[in-house]
């Protein structure tokens, strides 16, 4: 039985700053490592059949078993967790035996904090680790003081996709995206001067800690030796890592509240819709727990980060237990009395 538990390198940036580049990079030369890949739209990642193949675990083709390459389509992959993310976890811990190396590509306007959060959870954290978050800086377009190689095409995607919320400025979401690097790599450092490189250098360092290392790319080209095995368990730290989009100023654990909340059988839909507006207007950082459905003989785990949820059922009820709800509430300030008073409209 395998015990050590499965590296992710996740791979951050906007859109065009050459995180596909780099991806691609990594699976050209990681030849013998059995490389499992999630991606949000692999069509766009202009990886061919014969790259995938060197990752030798049994990529994708046609009439073939879909267990190399998962597209998350639904745009920026923060806000897809609660319907792709979770159950293509649980299918690659399934094949854990076959897996080296998991390699996940954010889009470009995804907030990678909630993703490593991710990793905290139970499930995920029993066979995977984050051993880096790798943001990928456009040089030129920084130094430009765009951020984005095309502003007018991230603005567009983040339009066009109805499961992103994120409304901050470019600048918000470049600093978000650093706040939870453990390497930086700055793209097309040979498109710029070296005064602009240095440029670019010193305003990344006012956003990341002293261990952050930069390292230059041209083309992606990157040492595999650098990009993987970094070791950093980053799920262990990221909650100190302050970002734009944190539901708290101040994440102080020791003044966490964490309340217990009891139900009978609930309406799934009404549910998830009480939890939105709970976590949206208190102070909740993580909700987990066990959920009762009217007429249904399995439980439903259900487990939250921030605003994002995912909902799955995980086994039969026992004949010895009573098929009930309970929640629990973890965050700062809270009422049990109001959440059970903003929770009690679920009831099936």
């Amino acid at each position: 039985m395998q015990t050590t538990k499965i590296p992710a390198t996740i791979v951050t940036g906007f859109l065009g700053s050459g995180k596909t580049t780099l991806m691609r990079h990594i699976l050209e030369q990681a030849k013998g490592l059995r490389v499992a890949v999630i991606v949000n739209e692999f069509g766009e990642l202009g990886i061919d059949g014969e790259i995938l193949k060197t990752c030798a675990i049994g990529c994708a083709e046609e009439g073939g078993q879909a267990g190399q390459i998962y597209e998350l389509a639904n745009g920026c992959m923060c806000c897809t967790v609660q319907e792709e993310f979770f159950p293509v976890m649980k299918a690659l811990a399934e094949r854990r035996a076959d897996i080296d190396v998991l390699l996940i590509e954010t889009s470009g306007l995804a907030l990678p904090k909630p993703l490593v959060q991710a990793f905290q959870w139970p499930e995920i954290a029993s066979v995977f680790t984050v051993d880096s978050v790798v943001t990928v800086v456009d040089t030129p377009a920084t130094a430009a003081g765009q951020f984005a190689h095309d502003p007018h095409a991230v603005d567009v995607q983040r339009k066009d996709d109805p499961n992103l919320d994120h409304d901050a400025s470019l600048h918000e979401l470049f600093e978000d995206q650093l706040s939870a690097a453990d390497l930086v790599v700055l793209s097309k450092a040979d498109l710029v001067t070296p005064e602009q490189l240095a440029q670019v250098r010193a305003l990344v360092a006012e956003e990341v800690p002293a261990e952050v290392k930069m390292i230059e790319a041209v083309q992606g080209s990157v040492p595999l030796s650098v990009l993987l095995g970094q070791q950093r368990a980053a799920e262990l730290h990221i909650d100190a890592r302050h970002s734009n989009h944190d539901h708290d100023e101040d994440h102080d654990h020791d003044e966490f509240d964490s309340l217990f909340i009891d139900l009978g059988a609930v309406d799934r839909d009404r549910l998830m819709q009480a939890l939105q507006a709970i976590v949206q207007k208190h102070a909740v950082l993580r909700v987990k727990g066990f959920v009762a459905l009217p007429g249904k003989k399995m439980r439903l785990l259900v487990q939250g980060v921030g605003r994002r949820f995912d909902a799955y059922f995980d086994r039969a009820w026992r004949e010895d237990e009573k098929a009930a709800t309970r929640l629990v509430f973890i965050g700062k300030g809270l009422n049990a009395e109001v959440l059970q008073q903003e929770l009690a409209h679920a009831a099936a």
